[in-house]
């Protein structure tokens, strides 16, 4: 698998390097990063600077580039997988419209086990019918958007079964109880935490907790090559991690 890596220079994207090269999973043919760097492959300041072949583009760089990434992956026919946060609307819209000329990949948290606790919290929540859901997630001190990304897809996958959810991130400025259509979402920022998501459904008699703990980036950078050994070859459409979930159960 050849692989271009956009945000190479960052953490996420020195991991997807190193884990390419330890697993043999794929090769490096070009890094596109705006930072200055030098590595044992290509690299350029950016993805439109890269004229040879390749079999799937990993970005991790950030969601301000979503036109760049998106223009890559249509004009040249590259398999994409976007992996930055924070996008948009309208930056998600154009993912949407290119997703209709080009195979792309997009989630928010690169994990499989994340996905798998999506799919577990959206089952806890049709069957525990009534429970007050509540997502606590904790991330270190230099993470810029709050709530995560990944939060918010927990609480999406949730309100895909429960459709008459509504987000709540902060109580302070309302006083009254709580409804039942309420999904609380928090965050904690602190120390060096890598990412921590815990979900509670809290019913009378009794409450349960799903959660996951990352416990280094390279778990990130894993998932990013599983998504782009699951999206070589696929045709034009818009991927995530349900869909690679469904391929592996």
């Amino acid at each position: 698998m050849k692989v271009i890596i956009n945000g190479v220079f960052g953490r996420m994207g020195k991991a997807v390097a190193a884990c390419l090269k330890d697993t043999g999973a794929g090769t490096v043919v070009y890094g596109a990063d705006i930072t200055a760097g030098t590595a044992d492959f290509p690299v350029g300041a950016s993805l439109a600077e890269f004229s040879g072949d390749a079999d799937v583009v990993i970005d991790f760089s950030h969601h301000s580039q979503t036109a760049a990434v998106c223009s890559f992956a249509v004009e040249r026919g590259i398999p994409t997988v976007i992996a930055t946060t924070g996008q948009t609307e309208e930056e998600k819209a154009m993912i949407a419209e290119s997703a209709r000329k080009a195979p792309l990949f997009l989630s928010a948290n690169m994990s499989v086990g994340v996905a798998l606790l999506c799919k577990l919290c959206a089952e806890a929540a049709t069957v525990l019918d009534g429970a007050d859901i509540e997502i606590l997630e904790k991330h270190h001190n230099k993470k810029l958007d709050a709530p995560s990304g990944t939060a918010l897809m927990i609480a999406d996958s949730i309100k895909a079964v429960r459709e008459d959810s509504r987000y709540v991130y902060d109580r302070q400025s309302v006083r009254g109880a709580r409804s039942k259509e309420e999904i609380g979402i928090q965050s904690v920022r602190a120390g060096n935490i890598v990412g921590e998501h815990e979900v509670l459904f809290a019913l009378g008699n009794e409450h349960i907790t799903i959660s996951h703990s990352a416990l280094s980036r390279e778990l990130f950078a894993d998932g990013a090559v599983r998504a782009a050994a699951f999206l070589k070859g696929k045709s034009a459409g818009l991927y995530g991690m349900k869909e690679l979930l469904a391929e592996i159960l």
